[in-house]
């Protein structure tokens, strides 16, 4: 990325509202939209910088009609214009409705009252204290698959996005819902892919902003994907009747499932099957589909840069002595979050953020009308020259006690920014953490000749066709 349309002026601006009236917006005429939108449908990745590159900081796409545009962000002010100054004036866009058809009402796609009465109920389980009690649950989880690799000749071939899919869902069902999703799970960790897949094709349909179940119904790969929903919801109602049931589990305390089902409208009545089933779908989809996604992307980059897995793996030897992580192990495993950031620097697993305008607003001096898409992705949000050094290099030490100080707060955004922010940032950096160390222990995964993977921005960023690792002994 070089080139900016930023400075002191646009950042006053972006943080008050105001800027410079009148300013030219920078970005492609309305006879070019056609082109740069089916550019962004694409390949948004590559679009996206061809558009940072062309006109900076702020791009204005116009729409076909009327005033409305699309706006791409790649400030950090104007993050946090978005999603902090004017939170309330931005809520999700249109382009989540694919999303919500599949999860429904959770916390993830859900707005107003509703949002902030589940976000009330949710957040104390995601405190220090709570994550901290899901650490052998962490562990216990990440021994059971490490075991299972042992097994494994040296110079096996794993396929680690499914092995991270599983892993982290297993996580998830066990410390959230009390579940055992071992067997469920090989089920649920295909049935989120292909929903991310047809939320992506969903989105390009047009039917979708005026009639979206019909949008849904005439988008290619519709059947597989209502099968998907169907094998889902399946394992959550089997989920919720056994607790119902009086099933027994093993908890430090009380877990989300028990906290939605005790929970109470202002009227007294409790959470209905289908909410439940939303805030459910949405923890099992979010809660383990981002850490996987991050835990693929930093096995890969740790394989491809020798020199910093050595480091780690130095690291995790001193700190750990051949014992499995306790949480009070984690403050001094700081080259091993250091390499979690990095990954998640490069490879934001939510790739792009996107909300609509309500009302009409202005940023860094230019109009944005309301019913305007506001786009600020985090992949251009975390390659912005100004605040990072070489941001396309692998560079973990950008994240080393100290390295990031007087670094913009909104620089680095892979949980998102503001109120609307990711409520379980703590246990997926705890989670990968633990996996990562582990991992490292007594085992490398390295890429195949020639096993380069691409880059696949569905709902999140993956790598197109997994990505297949070669276990080795250390």
């Amino acid at each position: 990325m070089t080139g900016s349309s930023g400075g002191a002026g646009a950042a006053t601006a972006a943080r008050d509202g105001r800027g410079h009236a009148g300013r030219r917006p920078p970005g492609p005429g309305r006879a070019e939209t056609p082109r740069v939108l089916a550019a962004l449908a694409r390949d948004p990745l590559a679009a996206g910088l061809g558009l940072y590159r062309r006109y900076g900081d702020l791009v204005r796409v116009p729409l076909l009609r009327g005033d409305r545009a699309l706006f791409v962000l790649s400030h950090p002010d104007h993050a946090e214009h978005v999603f902090v100054t004017r939170h309330a004036d931005y809520p999700k866009s249109v382009t989540y409705r694919p999303l919500r058809e599949f999860l429904g009402d959770g916390l993830v796609t859900s707005e107003g009252a509703l949002w902030e009465r589940q976000r009330r109920l949710i957040q104390p389980l995601f405190s220090h204290r709570r994550v901290a009690a899901f650490h052998p649950v962490m562990v216990r989880n990440v021994r059971r698959m490490l075991d299972d690799w042992d097994r494994r000749a040296p110079g096996d071939v794993v396929d680690v996005s499914e092995a991270m899919s599983l892993l982290t869902l297993n996580i998830v069902g066990e410390a959230l819902f009390g579940a055992d999703l071992r067997g469920p799970g090989a089920r649920v960790s295909p049935s989120v892919t292909a929903m991310q897949d047809f939320a992506v094709t969903a989105m390009r349909n047009p039917l979708l902003l005026r009639a979206p179940r019909l949008g849904l119904r005439t988008t290619p790969g519709y059947r597989k994907w209502a099968a998907a929903v169907r094998a889902v919801d399946e394992v959550v109602a089997t989920v919720i009747a056994a607790r119902r049931a009086g099933g027994t589990r093993d908890s430090a305390g009380p877990d989300l499932l028990d906290a939605l089902l005790d929970a109470r409208h202002e009227d007294g009545t409790a959470l209905g099957d289908r909410q439940l089933r939303d805030e459910i779908v949405t923890f099992l989809m979010a809660g383990h589909e981002t850490s996987a996604t991050a835990l693929v992307w930093a096995l890969y980059l740790l394989a491809t840069h020798p020199a910093a897995r050595q480091r780690l793996e130095e690291e995790v030897d001193t700190v750990l002595a051949g014992r499995d992580p306790g949480p009070e192990d984690l403050d001094g495993l700081v080259w091993t979050k250091a390499v979690l950031c990095e990954a998640l620097r490069l490879y934001p697993p939510f790739w792009t953020l996107e909300r609509d305008a309500l009302r009409d607003d202005e940023i860094d001096g230019v109009r944005v009308p309301a019913g305007s898409t506001v786009a600020v992705p985090p992949y251009l949000v975390h390659r912005h020259p100004d605040f990072w050094e070489n941001p396309e290099g692998f560079d973990p030490g950008r994240f080393l006690p100290g390295r990031g100080a007087g670094r913009h707060r909104h620089a680095f955004i892979p949980f998102g920014g503001g109120r609307r922010g990711c409520v379980g940032n703590a246990f997926a950096m705890t989670e990968t953490v633990v996996v990562i160390a582990m991992l490292a222990q007594g085992r490398r995964l390295d890429v195949p000749s020639g096993g380069v993977p691409a880059v696949q921005p569905t709902v999140t960023l993956r790598p197109r066709g997994g990505l297949h690792m070669v276990l080795r002994r250390r």
